[in-house]
């Protein structure tokens, strides 16, 4: 009966107070700082990187070296081999490769058609040195399979001017 006394007076405990719950406004704010350092930190520093690696070759006159060398691979495509510089930019970010081909249309080195073609190559294959660095090495995936995850986004990129000089061509778009 003693232990009952004591079960009884005890002092019961508050209940806990419910955690407030943020805002859709706070979560939205937050969400939008968290993108603004990922873009800052991670995106810009690629995509300038790209961009000014094409600016190098080109002021260096490699651009011109590295068209000869390109031209029957980019010539598969109906690319100039000039448009290799697009895809290594692309390398190091989607955005990069897809200014790049945007100022080699408008200095005239690529046709509409020719920079619409590069930008889905852009996409599937763009930096995929970031993201390799950030997800197959940081994961730890199993080596041997690195080769290959590189690989298909390179297949991807090679499909996809293919596709879209199917499309353009069917659309009279040179």
């Amino acid at each position: 009966m003693n232990a009952e006394v004591k079960i009884a007076a005890a002092p019961q405990q508050a209940a806990p107070e419910k955690a407030k719950k943020p805002s859709v406004v706070d979560t939205f704010l937050k969400g939008c700082a968290k993108g603004f350092k990922v873009g800052i930190e991670n995106i810009t520093p690629a995509m300038i990187l790209g961009y000014v690696l094409v600016y190098i070759l080109q002021e260096t006159g490699l651009m011109d070296l590295l068209g000869t060398v390109m031209s029957p691979v980019m010539g598969l495509f109906g690319l100039p081999g000039e448009a290799f510089a697009v895809l290594i930019s692309a390398f190091f970010a989607k955005a990069s490769g897809c200014a790049t081909a945007a100022s080699m249309y408008q200095a005239g080195t690529l046709t509409l058609g020719q920079a619409s073609m590069m930008l889905p190559a852009c996409i599937l294959m763009g930096t995929l040195i970031g993201h390799y660095a950030r997800i197959v090495l940081v994961t730890g995936a199993n080596k041997k399979w690195h080769p290959l995850l590189i690989g298909i986004c390179l297949l991807d990129a090679a499909i996809s001017l293919i596709i879209m000089r199917i499309i353009l061509s069917m659309m009279g778009v040179q």
